[in-house]
């Protein structure tokens, strides 16, 4: 019988995830943006992702400390948030980060880099109808 041995596992992945959740919360509250990014990204939180970019884009220069914190994200974790701002940016409330988060892919990335993101057709697909 490994019931036990199951139960065990779930309430450690529990705690993890809990712990995680609050170092993300500290953070954010500590606006340490970049590892609060990269947190929700290997959570797999688009909307955390994107309230770390509005946080972000509410300081003073926002758009400056965006840029800073998104070229220093590594390939996967941008593919990540390309494929979030896909979601954001189909809705009037979060287009504005959307988009403020692809002008700085855009800017910041070779084309040739960004052909190699996997999902790069589906996402421009995706983008093109709401952008």
């Amino acid at each position: 019988d490994v019931t036990e041995i199951e139960e065990k596992e779930a309430q450690a992945k529990q705690e993890e995830q809990i712990m995680k959740e609050q170092e993300l919360s500290n953070l954010l509250h500590e606006k340490r943006y970049l590892k609060a990014l990269g947190l929700a990204i290997s959570l797999d939180r688009p909307h955390t992702v994107l309230m770390v970019v509005k946080a972000i884009l509410k300081e003073p220069d926002g758009r400056k400390h965006l840029e800073e914190n998104i070229v220093r994200l590594r390939k996967d974790q941008k593919e990540a948030v390309l494929a979030f701002l896909v979601t954001w940016n189909t809705n009037s409330r979060n287009c504005h980060e959307a988009q403020a988060v692809m002008e700085t892919l855009l800017k910041h990335e070779a084309p040739d880099n960004l052909l190699q993101f996997s999902g790069i057709k589906s996402a421009v697909e995706s983008l093109l109808p709401y952008t």
